[in-house]
C-alpha cells in the first residue's frame, strides 16, 4: 500500500512512516510541525505551517484562521502557525478529508516522493543549546525564600520551578505514541519549530477553550498527590494546604470575571481527578459567549489569566518578579501555553505542563511546586520529582499505563 493514500487500514508501522515522510519534508523545507492529540479523544492532529508569524496584541483568538499557537510563560510573545497542511489520524489510520483544508492536504501528500528507507525527521534543535539550573540543594533554598516572603504577607503564593537534563536517545513519535496511550485524559503535543526547537508534553491543564465558537471554558487545577493503582478518587483525603492552593487558583480565575464584570459563569468542583501517575484538584468553569453577549471573551480572558497562579503565584507582579529573580534560569515554553485554534470550529489552549525540551540524545524535563505558607521545602522537591516522572517513564519506558 503506498503511504499516500488516505484509508482506514493503515498499520501502526505505516502510520509512523507516514509520520516520518511528512515531517522529513516538512523539516528539509524549513517549515513548522505542531502534533497533538486533545484529551479523552482517539484523533491524532498534524498541521504543518511554512509561514509562522508572530502574532501582535491586536490579533484575537476569534478572528485567527486554523492554526496552532504557542506562548512562552513570560507573556508578549505569541507564536502562531497557521495550517498549509492539515491531517488527522484514528486507529492508525489516516482519516479521509472532510473539509477543503484537508481536500488540500491529501493532495500535496500525494505529489510527494516516496522514501527507499524509512527517514527518521531531522527535529529542529536549539542552538543555544538546553536550560541550565540548579540542583536540589539550590531548590529547596529557592522554596525556603517563597516561603519567606510568603510568611511576611508579601505574597499567598509562589510557583518555583526547576528542570533537569535526562541522557536519552529515544524516538520522538514514539514517545509522543506512548503518551497517547497512558495519558488519555491529558493534552499530548509534539511541536518543532526552527524558533522554539522541539517539545514534548502531556498536560493536564486546561487554560482557555471556545467550543464550537460560543462555549468559553476554564480550569482551576492545583494541589498535587502521588497515585497509586486502586486508589478511589472519591475518597482521597486533602490536605489543608492542598485545598488552599487549589481555592487560590479558582479565586484568581473569578477575579478575572470581576475585572471585566462577567457574572453569568458555571462552576463546578472541585473534585479529584487522576493524572497519570499524580491526583490533582480541579474546577471547571463555562460561559455562553453568546448568552453573555461577549464574543471574544476567549481573547480577553487568556490575556488575563496567563500566566495563572497555577504556575506562576499570587499576587502575579511579586510572585513574577521573585521568580525573575530567584529562579535562575529561563523556562521558555514550560509553563506557557500551546494549543490548536480554530481547528474543527474549536479552540483549545492548555498550560504547557509535564513538558521536556528535546536536544539530540538529551532531554531537559520541567516541574515546578506551588509553595503556600504550609509548604515543607522538602517536599516540594519531592512533588517536582514525581511530576518529572511523567515524561521519564515514557522515555525509558518504566511504567504501565495510568487511567486518567
Amino acid at each position: 500500500m503506498k503511504p499516500t493514500e488516505s484509508s482506514n487500514t493503515l498499520t501502526s508501522s505505516n502510520k509512523q512512516l507516514l509520520w516520518q515522510e511528512i515531517l522529513h519534508h516538512a523539516f528539509q523545507q524549513g517549515d513548522s510541525v505542531a502534533l497533538w492529540r486533545l484529551p479523552n479523544d482517539d484523533v491524532q492532529q498534524l498541521i504543518i505551517s511554512g509561514t509562522s508569524k508572530t502574532l501582535q496584541p491586536q490579533d484575537t483568538l476569534e478572528e485567527l484562521p486554523v492554526g496552532f499557537m504557542i506562548a512562552p510563560f513570560m507573556a508578549g510573545s505569541r507564536t502562531f502557525l497557521p495550517a498549509d497542511y492539515y491531517f488527522r489520524f484514528s486507529d492508525q489510520a489516516l482519516l479521509r478529508p472532510n473539509t477543503s483544508l484537508e481536500n488540500n492536504s491529501h493532495t500535496w501528500l500525494k505529489q510527494l516522493s516516496k522514501a527507499a528507507q524509512p527517514i527518521r525527521p531531522n527535529f529542529y534543535q536549539k542552538e543555544n543549546g538546553l536550560a541550565v539550573t540548579s540542583d536540589k540543594n539550590a531548590y529547596i533554598n529557592l522554596v525556603e525564600n517563597a516561603i519567606v516572603l510568603i510568611k511576611e504577607g508579601l505574597a499567598e503564593k509562589i510557583v518555583p520551578s526547576r528542570s533537569k537534563s535526562v541522557t536519552a536517545d529515544f524516538n520522538l513519535l514514539d514517545a509522543f505514541d506512548k503518551l497517547c496511550q497512558r495519558y488519555p485524559a491529558a493534552m499530548i503535543s509534539l511541536i518543532s519549530t526552527p524558533t522554539h526547537g522541539t517539545w514534548l508534553g502531556a498536560t493536564p491543564e486546561l487554560l482557555v477553550s471556545i467550543d464550537d465558537k460560543h462555549i468559553f471554558k476554564t480550569v482551576a487545577l492545583a494541589g498535587t498527590k502521588a497515585w497509586v493503582e486502586g486508589t478511589d478518587s472519591k475518597n482521597v483525603a486533602w490536605t489543608q494546604k492542598e485545598i488552599e492552593e487549589q481555592a487560590l487558583v479558582e479565586r484568581y480565575i473569578i477575579s478575572c470575571f470581576k475585572k471585566i464584570r462577567l457574572r453569568d459563569y458555571e462552576e463546578q468542583g472541585p473534585k479529584t481527578i487522576i493524572a497519570g501517575n499524580l491526583m490533582h484538584l480541579k474546577s471547571d468553569f463555562k460561559v455562553d459567549m453568546k448568552a453573555t453577549n461577549f464574543p471574544q471573551l476567549g481573547t480577553v480572558m487568556l490575556d488575563l489569566l496567563h500566566p495563572t497562579s497555577a504556575v506562576c503565584g499570587m499576587p502575579k507582579d511579586i510572585a513574577l518578579q521573585f521568580l525573575n529573580t530567584h529562579e535562575g534560569y529561563a523556562r521558555e515554553l514550560y509553563s506557557g501555553y500551546l494549543g490548536p485554534v480554530n481547528v474543527q470550529g474549536n479552540t483549545s489552549l492548555f498550560v504547557n505542563l509535564r513538558c521536556l525540551q528535546w536536544h539530540a540524545s538529551m532531554a531537559r524535563v520541567y516541574a515546578g511546586a506551588g509553595v503556600t505558607i504550609d509548604s515543607q521545602a522538602h517536599k516540594e522537591w519531592e512533588e517536582t520529582e514525581m511530576k518529572m516522572n511523567t515524561l521519564i517513564s515514557v522515555i525509558f519506558d518504566q511504567s504501565t499505563k495510568h487511567t486518567l
